[in-house]
């Protein structure tokens, strides 16, 4: 199987880059099934439903989230009945919506988990912890998992992956929305990399216009972030695994500017 995990996905401009692009991609590598990141889709913070529909229509299966899921307050009209929008499974148990899915792939059941880091990000509780309970719970069901970690700290990234080495597919971060150049296979089978990246306007700071945040760098005070237009960048990360195994045989870094 080949299986595409898609950076945040920012505002507008990264949106109409991942429904201009993803069908091209899905038929030229053979891709049977795309996860991506959502949580900015909606300018640039956030998800709403229609949003999230368009994403499903431009070639998304299931859509993680991170700390951005609540910014657009509609997200709560569909987090609790849309089986493949997930939002970080460490949110306290009441929380809204889910942290992990089992999407099927013909005969395969691919298992989905969303975490958040906690270094640098708002509290949340323990996602290693966490993720053995989930993995006691998917490993019986599930013949791949893949894991958005959605994290500040390279570190925390690479020491979750470490952490589940052999007992998931594949452990990307997201949120940094720069594409790190370390993808591997780590020792135990484990596909890897710190940090996709994203799909939004390439000259921009992070998906957003520059100026204004120069200007909070500058000056230290608010101000009000916005989308950037322009070419757009595409990052992704593409896993192959053995059809007979489920191991993973290969890792390919995307990244497509137009």
């Amino acid at each position: 199987m080949r299986i595409l995990m898609v950076g945040d996905i920012v505002g507008k401009p990264g949106r109409y880059f991942f429904l201009e692009q993803t069908p091209e991609l899905k038929q030229s590598k053979h891709i049977d099934m795309v996860i991506a990141n959502g949580e900015n889709s909606a300018h640039g913070k956030g998800i709403t439903p229609q949003i999230f529909n368009e994403l499903l229509r431009g070639g998304a299966d299931v859509v993680t989230s991170g700390n951005h899921i609540w910014d657009n307050y509609s997200v709560m009209q569909i987090i609790d009945s849309e089986p493949f929008l997930l939002r970080p499974a460490n949110y306290p148990e009441d929380t809204p919506g889910k942290g992990f899915c089992i999407y099927p792939v013909g005969k395969k059941k691919v298992g989905v988990i969303n975490l958040s880091g906690r270094t640098f990000m708002p509290p949340m509780d323990c996602p290693f912890r966490l993720a053995e309970k989930i993995l006691n719970f998917m490993s019986k069901q599930c013949d791949l998992i893949f894991v958005d970690f959605h994290a500040e700290a390279t570190s925390e990234k690479l020491a979750f992956a470490y952490f589940v080495d052999g007992q998931v597919t594949g452990v990307v971060g997201t949120h940094t929305h720069i594409q790190t150049a370390d993808e591997r296979i780590l020792p135990n089978g484990t596909a890897y990399l710190t940090d996709l990246g994203m799909v939004g306007a390439k000259n921009s700071v992070l998906g957003m216009k520059v100026d204004p945040v120069l200007k909070r760098f500058l000056t230290g005070r608010p101000s009000k972030f916005e989308v950037a237009e322009g070419a757009c960048v595409y990052c992704a990360l593409l896993i192959e695994t053995d059809d007979n195994t489920n191991k993973v045989i290969g890792v390919e870094r995307i990244q497509i500017t137009a």
